[in-house]
């Protein structure tokens, strides 16, 4: 991205959330660098390309409903986004909601796509009832 500001930063979160909470895998990907690196654990290995990306967020929706995914707060300073985030979803299986709090990190590449990204979180589940 030529120009990332605050404005910019905060659609491209917005357009994540969204792609993520309604499972619109191609909205997702496309979000991304077709090479692409997440790490969600920094103990395993990153999931590199879009079908990695694509495959992850089908297997969260096999277990994920109600999937509400807000971005707090964000900070940029070129080419990186800071953002904190939380969510929350509700098991199908066992029906507990969920609650999932977090940072995360994105680095931009100049065609305005998401090149890497870095997640920290803790997450709390309520069991149904």
């Amino acid at each position: 991205m030529s120009h990332l500001d605050y404005a910019a930063a905060g659609d491209l979160l917005e357009r994540y959330a969204r792609a993520r909470s309604t499972w619109d895998g191609d909205g997702f990907v496309d979000l991304h660098t077709p090479d692409a690196e997440w790490r969600v654990d920094p103990f395993l290995p990153a999931l590199v390309g879009h079908n990695a990306l694509r495959a992850n967020l089908l297997a969260a929706s096999e277990f994920e409903e109600a999937v509400e995914l807000t971005f707090e707060r964000h900070w940029v300073v070129p080419p990186t986004i800071l953002a904190a985030w939380h969510a929350s979803y509700v098991h199908r299986t066992s029906r507990a909601r969920v609650r999932i709090v977090g940072f995360a990190t994105f680095e931009i590449a100049d065609d305005g796509r998401i090149r890497t990204g870095r997640f920290w979180y803790n997450r709390q589940e309520n069991p149904a009832g």
